[in-house]
């Protein structure tokens, strides 16, 4: 059966002052999520829809993708809602959120924001993802070239994310035809905003995901390091069912930044 073996990095970057990335690598999900509005508390954002994300993940193990997507999704949303309830100076806080999910034989992209994931496979470099950006809209549109969005300065306008509305459509479900041998890659914008998909596809040729991860990671810090850096890189490989947890990254290392919606329910 397929599963995922890989790694990742989570780094505050050169300007920033704290992280308010998160990330979680996992076996059967991964999933990178990048907080929004820093005033706002974008660290307990993306902790919070991390930890609700990858716990109702791991207690639906091996469901249908789909379904476990959309069940993780809705407690993050109801964590985030609740972290805001809590305390409304954090009204306002947001994170992007995308995860993929494999249940030994399929995997499904589950995404929403700006972070990216994408496909390595022999040498070229497939983006999975679609940027739900103001941005990314005039790119749709035929407003502005792709080029002429990566300098533009609204191109971190998210138009979609985890933010804790009710009535949020959710994440954006998309099928992705692996083989073992494949190569994925989940990331925030401090890594595609600095470094582009030549760079990336080049350093995702190193054999050890946690080196690839590592390099990808140095290369936005040479870059400037203007935002959080998270990078995971996850290779497609098969073999027996595995049991396991995972490796948490970034914010939500921290239990200060994690609203648990679930632990309030069984109180």
């Amino acid at each position: 059966m397929l599963r995922f073996s890989g790694a990742g990095v989570s780094d505050v970057g050169r300007v920033r002052p704290h992280n308010e990335d998160s990330g979680f690598v996992g076996p059967y999900v991964a999933l990178v999520a990048d907080g929004v509005g820093g005033a706002a508390a974008g660290e307990v954002a993306s902790a919070t829809a991390a930890y609700a994300f990858s716990a109702t993940a791991l207690s639906h193990f091996l469901d249908p993708p789909e379904l476990l997507l959309i069940q993780a999704a809705d407690a993050a949303q109801a964590s985030v809602r609740l972290g805001v309830q809590r305390d409304l100076s954090r009204l306002g806080m947001a994170t992007t959120l995308t995860v993929l999910v494999c249940d030994g034989s399929r995997v499904v992209l589950g995404h929403v924001g700006d972070s990216r994931a994408y496909l390595w496979r022999d040498g070229e470099l497939q983006q999975l993802s679609r940027d739900h950006t103001y941005v990314q809209h005039l790119v749709d549109a035929g407003q502005i070239t792709a080029e002429a969005a990566r300098r533009h300065p609204w191109r971190n306008v998210v138009l979609r994310s985890v933010d804790g509305d009710p009535d949020d459509p959710g994440l954006e479900l998309t099928p992705v035809r692996t083989r073992a041998g494949d190569r994925l890659l989940l990331c925030s914008d401090g890594l595609t905003d600095l470094v582009d998909d030549g760079r990336i596809a080049e350093v995702l040729r190193l054999a050890d995901p946690m080196s690839a991860a590592a390099v990808l990671t140095q290369s936005a810090l040479v870059a400037g390091g203007g935002d959080n850096i998270t990078c995971i890189v996850l290779d497609v490989v098969e073999g027996p069912l595995v049991v396991g947890d995972g490796q948490l990254l970034g914010a939500v290392r921290d239990a200060a930044n994690i609203v648990d919606a679930a632990a309030v329910r069984h109180h």
